[in-house]
């Protein structure tokens, strides 16, 4: 299914139903597999599907910050919205999504609604480059980003195809590996906000060296 190509931020809905999760990052052009089974999310989805077939994915705020109830955390104030790309329906009821990224944007407050799932008055501003394509790869050091992806790898006793890892575009390569990632939602929620492709390697890269030196590996080169 083809990504609908928005070419203003005013073409986006300033109403989107979100999607709490945890850990969970879509980014601009990016792909966000999704395994939805929770009733209130399946309304959402087949409500979206008839709809403009856009998703607001957010972090929810971590419990010792929320004050809320466990089913209604406060919500971070950036997310992505996402456009529904696929979606099949399992035997069993599941619905198997992807969203594709479109544009972040920020909360402006929640709206009291009937409907199970939340739903949000949201600004696209300061967010506008997100619809064009990124023209800062050029800016983004590849070697030293392949080179902490490699590092941290041959310290987990892992391995990666790097034949197709040179064929990846810079963009995919970063936000790739910025989803993959294992690292909390805090830091996941800083490489969202990451202002350009450049300040997201960087995090990227740095958040990289931190945990190798906090597992007692070592980097032969300066990444930064």
């Amino acid at each position: 299914m083809p990504v609908k190509r928005y070419q203003t931020i005013a073409e986006l809905p300033d109403t989107l139903p979100v999607f709490p999760l945890s850990g969970a990052l879509l980014l601009p052009r990016a792909e966000l597999p999704l395994n939805i089974f929770e009733p209130r999310y399946l309304s959402l989805f087949n409500d979206m599907i008839a709809q403009h077939r856009l998703v607001g994915m957010i972090q929810p705020q971590s419990p010792d910050k929320s004050g809320g109830q466990q089913d209604q955390p406060r919500l971070s104030k950036i997310g992505c919205a996402g456009r529904i790309t696929s979606l099949s329906e399992t035997d069993d009821g599941r619905l198997l999504v992807a969203l594709t990224g479109i544009c972040r944007f920020e909360i402006l407050h929640e709206l009291e609604v009937a409907t199970a799932y939340r739903q949000c008055a949201v600004t696209y501003d300061g967010f506008a480059a997100d619809l064009v394509a990124e023209n800062q790869a050029l800016a983004v050091d590849r070697n030293a980003l392949i080179t902490a992806f490699r590092h941290y790898l041959e310290a987990n006793n892992m391995s990666a195809n790097w034949q197709e890892v040179e064929k990846v575009s810079t963009e995919n390569l970063v936000n790739t590996l910025s989803q993959l990632a294992p690292y909390p939602a805090p830091e996941k929620q800083a490489l969202l906000e990451a202002p350009d492709l450049k300040s997201r390697a960087d995090m990227l890269i740095a958040l990289t060296e931190l945990a190798l030196a906090k597992s007692g590996g070592s980097l032969n080169t300066t990444l930064q």
